[in-house]
């Protein structure tokens, strides 16, 4: 059964910081494309930022220089570091894991955890 796990989200000021974290069970961690996707209310998912498996990264233009996504293999979890937070970043964020499989790919995702930006 693959679990995905997020923790770290809350409320937060402004220019304030958060560490996302999320951890992984039931898959080979190591063999996934892990990311962090965001949602608020009224909007489409979107792609944050993704991490290959390989250590390759990949980021919203939105949170280019703000936010660091990040990998531990031996502990199975995937960080999203969000740095000079805005209003706009508030969200559902959620984590996943993808990898790809002979009739296309497949993608877990976690329940989501809220990020409030807020003064």
């Amino acid at each position: 059964q693959v679990q995905l796990v997020e923790s770290g989200g809350g409320l937060v000021q402004p220019g304030g910081s958060l560490r996302l974290s999320c951890a992984a069970s039931g898959i080979i961690f190591s063999a996934y494309t892990m990311g962090w996707s965001r949602q608020a209310p009224g909007k489409q998912r979107e792609l944050v930022a993704a991490i290959t498996s390989g250590g390759s990264t990949n980021y919203a233009d939105s949170v280019k220089g703000r936010f660091t996504i990040s990998r531990d293999n031996a502990r199975n979890t995937v960080y999203l570091q969000m740095n000079s937070l805005e209003p706009e970043d508030t969200a559902v964020y959620y984590c996943n894991a993808g990898r790809p499989i002979s009739t296309g790919r497949i993608t877990y995702w976690g329940q989501g955890t809220q990020v409030t930006v807020s003064s």
